[in-house]
This record gives C-alpha cells, structure tokens and sequence, in this order.
C-alpha cells in the first residue's frame, strides 16, 4: 500500500464531460467562437489603447492591462477545454495539469488586484484631482503594475509548490479543468499547510483587494453628493464601468467559493456552470463594457472600424 501512495498519478481525470453524442461538435462551434469573441474584443482595446497617443494615461493603461489578463487568462482554459469536448476520454497529463492551474490562479488573482488599482486610481482622480498628475506619475503606474503581478506569481506559486509535493491516493477531478482544492483532496497525508496557505492567499488576493475597491468607491461617492451635478456625471461615467467590472467579478468569484464548499451537494451541470463562470464571463464583459461605456475608447474602436470598411473600396 505505501509503494502505491508513494507513486503519484501520472495522468488526471476529468469526471464532469458528459457524452453528448454529435452535439459535442455544435458545443465545440459555439465554445470556439466565444474564445475567437473574447480575443478579437481584448485585442480590439489593447490595440486601441497601444496605437492611440490621446488614451496613453493612467486609466487606460490599466484598462490594456485587464485585457492582457483575460487574453491569459481564456490561454489557460481554452485550448484544453476544446480539445475535452471533442475527445472521448479527458486525461490530462499531471504536469500540464499545475501549468493549466497555475495559469488560472495568477489569472484570476492579478484580475482582482487589477479592478484594486483601478479603485485608487479613480479615488486619486476624483476625490485628489489637484494632486492626480503628481501621484499617478510613470514610475508610479509601473510600481503599482509590477505589484499587482509580482505578488499573485508569488503567492500562487507557494500554493502551487505545496499541491505539487502532495502525494495523490487518486486521480479523478470532479470539474472540467485543473483546479487547485480538488487535488488537495485527493491527498494521502495532513494538508494543513496547504489550507493556511490557500486561506492566507485568498484574504490577501481576494478580500483585501474587495473591501479597498469598496472603500474607495464609497469615498468617491461621498465626494460626488458634494459636487455639482456637472462633475457628478463626469465622475459616474468614468467609474460606471469599473463599478460593473467589479460587480461582475465579485459574482464570478462568490460562485467560484461557493463551489469550492457545496460542490459535493450540487448538481454536475451547476458545479460545470458556476465553474466556468469566472473564465467566461468577466474576459467577455470587460472590453464590451468600457468600449460601449467609455467614449474615448468607442471613438477610436469607431474611427478604425470605419478606416477598415472605407480602405477596401479604395483598392
């Protein structure tokens, strides 16, 4: 028995694809044009944002950023999930597995840390404007960049460590990708060191970042009642799509908690939705809701969309 627990699986299994017959190939089809969706939206805002001088401030290289992360973040999880869908058997090799984890984790972690910056960014700019230019200068936006990604690599590469040395009794995932709590729990020894380490990982990647995001925009809200009405719209068309962005992501990630608790009580196809919910939703919501909310963005996105149809009749 302890020669067998010393092996760990070579392969995992996913148990959650069902057979759907032919129908596999119309959910290959719709799965594959999401993902073309959310590359060619995300490509569409960094472009804009790279190409145009005028978006070249603070708020949108923050925006670039989240869509950098969603492109990653749909890298990890695609390909894999459409190749599952089309096969028959859904074995996944046990190193191809942590490299897909470890993808979805910084993704995931480095998208709240994102929507945090974003909060201060929109605080310094409405409740501090006299003092924006001095406190969101280059090197600052660059810190504060090189934070929001250094520590979620860090942080989830600890988590990451402690999951890999486990030795497995199994190797069969009740989801349909790589998921970090699912393979602690196949675990043959104590894995008290990877609950404290997931604990401390998610309250300082996932609640802090939430309840500073909270903070700021009650403060910004606070100074809003005070101002005129002429300032109060500017300051809610600007946070407008942070506030759905934030929104969003927090109910992805309260699905994603949820599962991770009462999985064993729910449904398959209600762990398989709410699993997908986090790497589906926010990298399709975010480009259409700062192009359709923030004019500057829809301008530029408008004016190449146009260039583009009227160049082919010139030829």
């Amino acid at each position: 028995m302890k020669s067998n627990q010393s092996l760990p699986p070579l392969v995992f299994q996913f148990t959650l694809f069902s057979d759907f017959g032919q129908l596999r190939y119309l959910f290959f089809i719709l799965c594959l044009l999401l993902y073309v969706l959310i590359i060619s939206a995300n490509l569409g805002i960094i472009l804009s944002v790279c190409l145009e001088k005028s978006l070249h401030q603070p708020m949108y290289v923050f925006i670039c950023w989240l869509s950098v992360n969603s492109l990653y973040g749909s890298a990890g999880f695609f390909p894999r999930f459409l190749m599952d869908i089309l096969s028959d058997t859904h074995f996944i090799p046990r190193p191809f597995c942590f490299v897909q984890m470890y993808v979805i984790y910084t993704y995931a972690s480095c998208e709240l840390t994102i929507i945090g910056i974003m909060a201060y960014d929109r605080f310094v700019a409405i409740c501090q404007p006299l003092h924006y230019h001095s406190k969101m200068t280059f090197k600052v936006v660059l810190r504060l960049a090189l934070l929001g990604v250094l520590y979620p690599v860090f942080s989830c590469g600890v988590c990451l460590y402690l999951s890999v040395r486990l030795p497995l009794c199994g190797n069969k995932l009740h989801r349909i990708f790589c998921s970090n709590w699912p393979v602690v729990q196949l675990s043959c020894v104590d894995t008290t060191a990877n609950n404290v380490a997931g604990q401390f990982v998610t309250v300082t990647t996932l609640f802090i970042p939430l309840l500073f995001v909270l903070y700021s925009y009650l403060r910004i809200l606070l100074v809003c009642r005070r101002s005129s009405a002429e300032h109060r719209g500017k300051a809610m068309q600007t946070c407008l799509p942070h506030i759905i962005t934030f929104v969003t992501y927090s109910f992805s990630v309260f699905c994603e908690l949820s599962l991770t608790r009462f999985e064993a009580k729910l449904n398959p196809l209600i762990t398989a939705v709410l699993s997908l919910e986090y790497l589906i939703i926010p990298p399709i919501n975010n480009p259409l809701v700062y192009a359709l909310n923030l004019p500057q963005i829809r301008r530029v996105i408008f004016r190449a969309l146009m260039v583009h149809k009227v160049h082919p009749s010139k030829r």
